[in-house]
């Protein structure tokens, strides 16, 4: 099992309309060949900061898999004006939890 985590900075004034956006997009992540469930997860210390956990059959499944795909482009472009800066992403491997 394989686990995507992506740092998500969002403007702060737009944390209502990042969560609206992202509700919109997310059936094209999980419409993805090898996703297994994701998590979107606000920062209690950084509330303007966002975590996005994803878990994937591989690595292959999510880089260049869904990373090279339309609906990536898609879920990017519905997101990317919320951004304050350029998200991080790493990738983690292990069991479910």
């Amino acid at each position: 099992m394989i686990y995507e985590i992506a740092v998500l900075p969002v403007y702060q004034e737009h944390i209502d309309n990042f969560r609206r956006a992202f509700a919109e997009v997310a059936p094209l992540l999980c419409r993805a060949k090898g996703y297994c469930g994701h998590m979107l997860a606000q920062g209690v210390e950084t509330p303007h900061q966002f975590n996005l956990i994803v878990r994937w059959a591989s690595l292959e499944d999510h880089t260049p898999g869904f990373e090279a795909s339309e609906d990536h482009r898609l879920f990017m472009m519905g997101l990317e004006e919320y951004f304050s800066e350029e998200p991080t992403v790493y990738h983690i491997e292990g069991g479910s939890f």
